[in-house]
């Protein structure tokens, strides 16, 4: 049998997140500059290329994989990859195909979607309100998101919300998104500012850092929350609002990291692999992929880079300077 992808700290990498694209349709203010530079499309990989690393993966112990960008969705033939990707699902080789989007392009392909095997899908939406909603987004349409999110329940897919913690954007929305996201049975996750990107120096993104044991204190006010141990294969800590019986998620990777039971990858849409969210270290699988065509090369790089993974990110927002920035945008690396 193969072996399975063990990191130096005894950590099994079972869960892979794919960037097949750097472009969106929105230019959210906490993940692209207004003027973004994408890449030539010489540099980015395939969709033969993705089927063929994604499916190395799969054959060395990842379960899962989440389809990320940019905005997944406006890859030019984005659904025949989803389309290949569904033959592990139907082998019994992967647990599941997911994407985390922007919900824009969702009213076209949720059906296609489902019919690849999509359980559910992560959708950003940092807003309810329709003006914040354009002001953050800078090109978002929020109509067209939200009947991208009826598509996707129409289609029988299981929506989860995910809100990016903004002190003086929706701070004063968490008990909104609390009773939104009940009314229409979605789980809802809070997840940290982190300070990526060309302009994230110690003023704009500490800025913008609220807390989410903040952001729990508040919600606390109003709802009873109990922790529960649950695990969905990602960063998220969980707690039942008792009121509703829904789910909510804290991703925490400033107040409270999650790196000692990190289990994921990431591989950008250009074919580096980053161990590490938090880190610049990568390996670059594009030129092992694009020289040869000898699995076991690629088998002993993907090794070799997972024998790389450090035990944890630098992000750090205390004593009013913000510590561990990364350059690259999150669209690029993967959101």
């Amino acid at each position: 049998m193969t072996q399975p992808l063990v990191d130096p700290f005894a950590r099994a990498i079972t869960y892979l997140r794919v960037s097949v694209t750097d472009r969106c349709d929105f230019r959210c203010v906490y993940c692209m500059s207004e003027h973004m530079t994408f890449l030539p499309k010489k540099d980015l990989l395939t969709l033969e290329e993705l089927d063929r690393l994604c499916s190395r993966f799969v054959a060395l112990g990842v379960r899962k994989l989440r389809i990320t960008g940019g905005e997944p969705l406006v890859r030019k033939g984005i659904m025949t990859f989803f389309e290949a990707m569904s033959r592990h699902l139907a082998s019994g080789a992967l647990d599941e195909l997911t994407l985390t989007t922007n919900g824009s392009q969702l009213r076209r392909f949720a059906r296609p979607l489902a019919d690849c095997g999509v359980r559910r899908v992560n959708v950003s939406l940092d807003t309810l309100d329709e003006d914040k909603f354009r002001a953050v987004t800078r090109w978002g349409r929020f109509a067209q998101v939200m009947d991208g999110i009826d598509a996707a329940q129409e289609a029988g897919i299981r929506v989860k919300i995910n809100a990016v913690a903004l002190k003086g954007v929706n701070d004063d929305e968490a008990h909104r998104f609390v009773e939104w996201c009940a009314g229409r049975g979605f789980d809802l996750t809070f997840i940290e500012v982190m300070p990526m990107g060309e302009d994230m120096g110690d003023g704009l993104r500490l800025d913008q850092y609220w807390s989410l044991d903040d952001v729990r204190a508040h919600l606390a006010r109003r709802w009873t929350l109990t922790d529960i141990p649950l695990s969905t294969g990602g960063p998220a800590r969980y707690v039942r609002v008792e009121e509703t019986g829904q789910r909510i998620g804290f991703i925490t990777p400033l107040s409270h990291n999650f790196c000692e039971s990190c289990n994921r990858v990431r591989l950008t849409c250009t074919g580096q692999l980053y161990m590490c969210l938090g880190q610049e270290d990568d390996a670059d699988l594009r030129r092992v992929l694009r020289d040869s065509d000898d699995d076991a090369a690629l088998d002993a790089a993907i090794r070799a880079a997972i024998d790389r993974k450090p035990r944890g990110h630098d992000f750090d927002y205390s004593r009013q300077k913000v510590a561990g920035t990364m350059t690259r945008h999150m669209s690029h690396t993967g959101g």
